[in-house]
């Protein structure tokens, strides 16, 4: 069996317009290295970056046994279940076969996987006469049933279930029959997961299975012993395929032409392939006092399948210090560094069940722990450490926030009713605590006396508080609740408040400064200076500017010495100067940093260039293991690699101490107020968590962008998986950075290009991108430097931008407006909106109600103040005890403000 890498794919051929979300850094131009891709795994979260200590055993109590025993009793003082979600890779196969069909010169191409999901083939053929294209639709007779075609060079084609079974294993296959007299020479294709959304290719290109025996081997051939010279362990030997043309012909009506002497030959062939599935577990612990003295007794069980160490420690206050307790300790512990306790589970016997039994001193206020799974791997509590009170007074707190204890069943109630109100309790609880602190500082008596840092606090708290509200109940409860945000939104806080580092005041308006060619002109800092009096009357209050580094490409995106400013955009002195004159005209300024990738300036003794130069002079230890373009001795991606540069490692100490030393460099010598993040798919949220704290900014995005869900090549109208892991990334990094709402830019598209507004309405008549569950931390758009400008990677539909701005002007979250339209025609309409916006006081968290979403018009009213509507259909708000009068109308979008 030979074991081929595999990727999912975003731009799977090259005839095709982007409708995934692009990952435009792999057009961007490296001269350093550039190579194809490899499998790497996806989601993968990393809570700690603890090293392995070295172990100091301990010995266990004799006593551990019979107090195990004596646990089930009636007198627990806590008992709390924890939810886990973690990722495990799952591996099967593919396999490829051609076979001699039951007719002379038929033959059929099986392409079959083993592992479970729902799997789509896209293909497509190539023809001998068709020189240049690589992809084109098969003739009719060829596509198989359930087939849909993409557009004019391919189709896509359900796998099903087989009837039979391979290596002991159901699997789902796809069969295709062709005419071997046919003019086809290749049969292209890649293999889509549609539970995920993730392509598959064979080596980071098309699989291709040549039918001409004149094909030149790009790697990526399937069958021809040519595709394999030279790998070793390949199982059992594969046949050529070969097809000898005597003559060329032109094809037919029906695409097909008989073509002279063709011998073709059967092969089967398989490779390896994996993919993270979503695993659920659960940990449970609960409190007891020991009967023979007053120490408590906290047993903690888990059904994870494996060997589980708990990594944990106690505390004596609220401040949750990490402390070792006193002895005994449970059996096969040992101390970690002098902070904390390492304890391997117990396994149960008959059972796949672990448990552990803690014996602790009197005077504790907590338990703290995290669940380790393997070096990389832990689990804790949505970002936090696991708390189990163990003082009288934290668990009765704990257990008046739960509701009725664990098992309890209210008298004529069902275990599920009993379920939403113990939710609705504990959200009610916190949007109590919510309006108690809005309240505080809301009181005339009390914005008299408090001072600015004292508001400030406390609009912190009621952040953290909406933002643990979101990260437990975000699959079925709003972020914030209608009634929360009008009371929210009588605190107006000014601009110079911020609510939360790298959040702004909710009022900011983006403009991105610069489009993919601003570069050419070696003066765009000079240039866009003399912008900066314009972008300020037109209402804008935030500035993204290019990245600011030495690079390989022109754009930026390709970094070499950080701490040298000197760019295609302009030099160092040109950027303070250009940050300083934005700061004089109200701007605010963001800095394009490349955290995840760096290009380095020297080889190592394998020709590889891992070697870094300049002021941060890192060797291949800060490049991460597991992408072998670039040899990096580093640990393993916390996301997605970036081929084209060596992807850096933030595990690594010295990585992170470096880069928080450099952006608050940034910040005092340029002046930047805060920072648009570059491919932040390719690193743990955590970390950058880590970077906003150390630099403190104004305001924070990154790019977190990948793919939206497809059936069969037309936009599902459930996102909430694509939205569901841009808001993880956001949580990962505690809310300290928002995010581009690329769900909302994806639905757009459908519902404009297709005439079909429904779309803009989720399943419970909310917003469909993060703007509907996280709105504080969603950053709308509809283009950029990637997707529009010459690049063109994901255009908007042409001619509809102004009904996309009517729709993120009025809308909650933080609108960014791209330069190539703020100087266009557009203009005026532009900023006509945002003077609508900013004298309604529409901000990041107003309320809207969504009171049409139908085939041609989607209509809402926000903050009771704005009404709108988008599309050719017919709206007008109704007039009771408000009147309407139109504040700007344009080509299929009208806007009204309340009088």
């Amino acid at each position: 069996m030979s074991t081929i890498s595999i990727e999912p794919l975003l731009h799977h051929c090259g005839r095709q317009t982007p409708r995934l979300c692009p990952r435009s850094k792999l057009f961007k131009p490296c001269s350093f290295s550039c190579y194809s891709n490899k499998f790497v795994s996806h989601g993968r979260s990393f809570f700690c970056d603890f090293k392995p200590p070295k172990a100091l055993p301990i010995r266990a109590t004799t006593t551990f046994t019979a107090e195990v025993e004596t646990f089930d009793s009636t007198d627990v003082l806590f008992k709390e279940t924890f939810p886990l979600k973690r990722t495990e890779m799952v591996e099967g196969k593919i396999f490829i076969r051609l076979d001699h069909g039951k007719d002379e010169g038929k033959w059929q191409l099986t392409v079959g996987c083993s592992l479970p999901g729902k799997w789509i083939l896209h293909w497509g053929v190539s023809y001998v006469d068709d020189v240049g294209n690589e992809w084109d639709q098969p003739p009719k007779g060829m596509q198989p049933p359930g087939s849909i075609r993409i557009k004019d060079y391919a189709i896509e084609t359900p796998l099903k279930k087989s009837p039979s079974s391979f290596g002991g294993q159901t699997f789902q296959e796809v069969k295709i029959d062709f005419d071997s007299k046919s003019a086809i020479a290749a049969i292209n294709f890649v293999l889509k997961d549609e539970e995920t959304g993730a392509w598959y290719q064979h080596r980071g290109r098309d699989f291709k299975v040549p039918l001409v025996d004149y094909l030149e081997d790009g790697g990526n051939i399937v069958g021809a012993k040519s595709g394999f010279r030279g790998l070793p362990g390949a199982l059992g030997q594969l046949s050529n395929i070969f097809l000898k043309v005597g003559e060329s012909h032109s094809k037919d009506e029906s695409g097909i032409a008989p073509v002279k002497e063709r011998r073709l030959e059967g092969f089967y062939e398989e490779m390896l392939i994996a993919k993270e599935v979503a695993v659920y577990n659960k940990v449970s612990v609960s409190v007891k006092k020991c009967p023979g003295t007053a120490k408590n007794l906290l047993y903690l069980e888990t059904d994870l399948p494996r060997d589980i160490v708990v990594h944990w420690g106690v505390c004596r206050d609220d401040a949750q210090k990490w402390e070792i307790p006193a002895a005994p300790h449970p059996p096969d512990t040992v101390v970690f560094k002098d902070k904390a306790l390492r304890t391997l589970l117990q396994s149960k016997e008959g059972g796949n069940e672990c448990y552990g039994l803690f014996t602790l001193e009197e005077g504790l206020e907590g338990f703290l722990f995290v669940l380790k799974i393997d070096e990389n791997t832990w689990l804790n509590c949505m970002g936090n450490d696991f708390y189990i009170p163990l003082s009288s007074s934290s668990i009765s707190a704990a257990l008046s926030k739960q509701g009725q204890p664990e098992g309890a069943q209210l008298p004529g109630t069902t275990e599920k009713q009993n379920q939403e109100s113990s939710v609705h309790e504990y959200t009610n609880g916190i949007i109590n605590e919510i309006r108690n602190l809005v309240s505080d500082i809301s009181s005339e008596k009390s914005r008299k006396t408090k001072t600015k840092e004292a508001q400030e606090s406390i609009l912190q708290e009621i952040e953290m508080l909406a933002a643990e509200a979101y990260s437990i109940f975000r699959s079925s409860i709003p972020t914030f609740t209608e009634e929360v945000v009008t009371e929210f939104e009588e605190l107006k806080p000014p601009p110079t408040v911020k609510v939360c580092p790298g959040t702004g005041t909710g009022f900011e308006i983006l403009c991105q400064g610069f489009n993919w060619e601003s570069h050419k002109s070696g003066r765009w800092y000079t240039v866009l200076k003399n912008k900066a009096e314009e972008l300020s009357l037109l209402g804008f209050t935030v500035i993204w500017l290019p990245p600011p580094t030495e690079s390989v490409s022109p754009e930026g995106y390709m970094p070499t010495d950080l701490y040298n400013l000197n760019s295609r955009y302009g030099n160092f002195d040109e950027l303070k100067d250009i940050v300083k004159k934005f700061h004089e005209v109200g701007i605010q300024v963001l800095g394009d940093v490349v955290l995840n990738h760096r290009c380095a300036h020297y080889k190592n003794q394998n020709g590889v260039w891992n070697i870094f130069g300049g002021r941060l002079n890192w060797d291949d230890r800060a490049i991460v293991a597991d992408d072998p373009h670039f040899q990096g001795r580093g640990n393993k991606s916390s996301g997605d690699n970036f081929h084209a540069a060596p992807n850096i490692d933030h595990s690594q100490d010295f990585v992170r101490k470096d880069i928080k030393e450099w952006l608050c460099w940034l910040r005092k010598e340029i002046g930047y107020d805060g920072w648009r993040l570059d491919f932040a798919r390719g690193f743990w949220g955590g970390y950058v968590k880590d970077y906003m704290n150390a630099s403190e900014p104004y305001f924070s995005v990154g790019e977190f962008w990948d793919s939206l869900s497809y059936t069969y090549g037309v936009m599902d109208h459930n996102q909430d998986a694509h939205r569901q892991r841009i808001v993880d990334w956001i949580n990962a990094t505690n809310g300290t950075a928002g995010a581009f709402d690329v769900t909302t830019k994806g639905i757009l598209h459908a519902a404009l290009e297709r005439c079909e507004y429904w779309r803009l309405s989720d399943q419970k008549g909310k917003p469909p991108g993060v703007v509907g569950w996280w709105p504080s931390r969603a950053v709308t758009f509809i283009e950029n430097h990637d997707t529009g400008s010459t690049q063109g990677h994901w255009r908007f539909p042409g001619g509809k931008e102004m009904q996309g701005y009517a729709y993120i002007l009025t809308h909650p979250g933080t609108p960014s407006v791209f330069y190539d339209h703020v100087f266009s025609h557009y203009r005026s309409e532009i900023a006509a909106l945002i003077s609508v916006r900013k004298r309604n006081k529409i901000h990041c968290r107003s309320i809207i109600k969504i009171t049409k979403a139908e085939r041609d018009v989607y209509a809402a009213i926000i903050d009771e103040k704005v009404a709108m509507k988008i599309g050719p259909g017919y709206y007008e708000p109704t007039s009771g005890s408000q009147r309407w009068s139109t504040a700007i109308e344009g080509r299929d979008y009208k806007v009204w403000e309340s009088s």
